[in-house]
């Protein structure tokens, strides 16, 4: 039986707004990708994000511009030539792994060759907000293993000590989302050490990143916007420690996987990360978080409704999918 391909604008509101440098989020909006051969359906979901010029129109014309290849058998490898890296692929990717695992008869850890996804410690995000708002926040989940801190170029140094005393024991990110300048990443630095922060997360825009590649910086750094592909690792590697792989940027699993094991022989620590999502984005993510140093993938608990059977969370342990969700 032929292939079908279906592709749809989903939207799940979030039961709380999600604040960061770059604006306010109410809802999460999603494109869920269907491909079905008769025998067996697979699904994945991609996030369209506006700072890489991406939008669910825009995401759902990249996926009708591939429908006469994917219905006529075109596979993971095949779409890297098709599709640029982005949202759309990343549907389209995680769809396809899914379907391949159905019609397997496996997993796809198994089809990987890797362990199955467990339990895994996710940070929580704190948003910005005022100082006092910010610690509450902090207090009420002082107790899971890692914290990520949302600021801005608004006295952040404020913002990261407020946190840090209400939530004394975690791990902490801090990630700025590229609202920073040279001066203020130098200036803000000693309160990163003071506050025993783990990774300072793309503090500055990445079209101005460069003067990283001369700064001995005592807490690491980790790429987010500044990295997608592997064609952008070189540059990275020599102007940050580590690397936040989202399979919203590389474009799916697939190339996702390959980033990992570049990142990882050029020395650099990884972050798993993941755009505000249900669980069907996070559940292929899983597997980048099995091998990462830290995991933000948190999306789906900002939901006011996940898909059924997805993931949970509490004190900040994440679990994976009920089995047959995904892969």
């Amino acid at each position: 039986m032929p292939r079908k391909l279906s592709a749809r604008h989903d939207r799940f509101a979030l039961h709380t707004p999600f604040r960061i440098a770059r604006g306010v989020k109410t809802a999460a909006d999603v494109v869920t990708v269907g491909i079905s051969d008769g025998a067996a359906a697979g699904r994945g979901e991609g996030v369209p994000y506006p700072r890489y010029g991406e939008s669910i129109d825009s995401a759902l014309a990249e996926i009708a511009e591939v429908r006469a290849a994917l219905e006529a058998g075109a596979g993971r490898h095949e779409v890297i030539d098709l599709m640029r890296p982005g949202a759309a692929r990343n549907a389209v990717d995680c769809a396809l792994w899914d379907l391949e695992a159905k019609l397997a008869g496996k997993t796809v850890a198994a089809l990987i060759g890797a362990p199955e996804p467990g339990p895994v410690a996710t940070a929580l995000t704190v948003v910005i907000d005022t100082p006092d708002a910010m610690a509450r926040a902090a207090a009420a989940i002082a107790e899971v293993p890692l914290i990520k801190v949302k600021v801005d170029a608004s006295d952040p140094a404020t913002a990261i000590r407020a946190v840090r005393r209400a939530a004394p024991n975690a791990a902490l990110i801090v990630d700025p989302n590229e609202s920073w300048d040279e001066a203020l990443v130098r200036a803000t630095m000693p309160v990163l050490v003071e506050c025993k922060v783990d990774t300072l997360e793309q503090p500055c825009p990445a079209e101005s990143d460069s003067w990283l590649a001369g700064y001995d910086s005592p807490v690491p750094i980790c790429a987010d916007e500044s990295l997608h592909t592997v064609a952008e690792l070189d540059a990275v590697a020599a102007r940050y420690g580590a690397v936040n792989i989202k399979l919203d940027k590389t474009g799916g699993l697939t190339t996702a996987l390959e980033l990992a094991q570049a990142a990882r022989a050029h020395g650099l620590k990884l972050m798993s990360g993941c755009m505000v999502c249900s669980s069907l984005g996070i559940a292929p993510a899983l597997h980048i978080a099995r091998q990462a140093d830290w995991a933000d993938l948190d999306g789906p608990t900002w939901l006011a409704d996940d898909r059924a059977g997805g993931t949970r969370t509490e004190h900040g342990i994440m679990q994976p999918p009920m089995e047959g969700f995904w892969g």
